[in-house]
């Protein structure tokens, strides 16, 4: 699915160079306009990213700082507020909140920055605050508290809401990137997704065709029917998603399957079935069809 089908479109759309593995045809790419693969591929290699600037969240909480009274006085911007560049942020751990020690025969550790305690920015920074909290405050919020803190900032909670949805409320907005597990970072890159429909809803091109690589991995159930929840509003905007998926609450809410077997490996790889779930369950020759039939009783 992934090196055949899904780069055969890739280079035909010109979203990938790569070349696909061997096939004889794909029908009907007339009726889509675009692909894209939601894999678990971090969305960051740099500490610095993290779901605040992912989501692109942090230029409307870095101007509400610049906005504010004692900020506008001291002429402070909104690029102040960032961690990125020379600014407000601590110069000598460079806006990370810690320094790296290198370890010639360990891995590199990564220990709390002296000077600003961990905060990533200078003292003139945190002393501005909005509705009591500073910039640091706001990295520390989990998606929950920062929904309910900016409930009448639309631009922001709208993207966070998309976060409470998919199951991340629990996230911290400040959480490096390069700490979220695989599963974490396919579901930010839907809420990214998400993202653009809703707030561009009348310009964003449908037909876009989405390939997921078992996005339920290690999910909770609760979080499975909000991911599941998530796809169909994808779906809803006029679009196709096409999921790699085992889980029986995947393939119940599926529109139609197509079921690989009858066994893994060199043992399978033939279509066994295509169909709706109401059709598997009567397959005799299908695995998936006997197990769904049990589950759903």
């Amino acid at each position: 699915m992934v090196e055949t089908f899904y780069r055969a479109l890739a280079k035909h759309f010109k979203v990938e160079p790569d070349a696909p593995l061997p096939y004889k045809d794909i029908l009907g790419m007339e009726h889509i306009r675009n692909v894209k693969l939601i894999d678990q591929t971090a969305i960051g290699k740099s500490p610095r990213s993290n779901v605040l600037t992912y989501l692109k969240m942090f230029d409307p909480i870095r101007r509400l700082f610049s906005e504010q009274h004692e900020a506008k006085a001291h002429g402070y911007g909104p690029g102040f507020f960032s961690f990125n560049v020379t600014g407000g942020r601590c110069e000598t751990c460079r806006g990370e909140g810690y320094q790296k020690m290198e370890m010639y025969f360990f891995e590199d550790l990564y220990v709390t920055c002296e000077e600003c305690g961990g905060k990533r920015y200078k003292p003139e920074a945190l002393r501005i605050t909005y509705k009591g909290k500073n910039v640091n405050n706001i990295l520390n919020m989990t998606v929950v508290e920062a929904s309910d803190f900016f409930s009448d900032i639309s631009q922001i909670k709208g993207r966070l809401s998309l976060m409470k949805d998919i199951g991340l409320g629990y996230l911290r907005l400040g959480q490096p990137a390069t700490t979220f597990s695989g599963g974490e970072s396919q579901r930010i890159k839907i809420c990214s997704e998400l993202q653009s429909h809703d707030s561009r809803l009348q310009t964003v091109p449908k037909g876009t065709l989405y390939v997921l690589d078992e996005p339920t991995v290690g999910l909770h159930f609760t979080d499975v029917k909000a991911l599941l929840g998530v796809l169909q509003r994808l779906v809803d905007a006029g679009n196709t998603v096409l999921v790699i998926e085992h889980n029986l609450d995947v393939i119940r809410a599926s529109d139609w399957i197509i079921d690989l077997g009858p066994e893994g490996g060199e043992r399978g790889g033939r279509v066994i079935f295509e169909g709706s779930p109401e059709e598997i369950v009567k397959a005799k020759e299908s695995h998936t069809g006997k197990y769904l039939k049990s589950y759903c009783g």
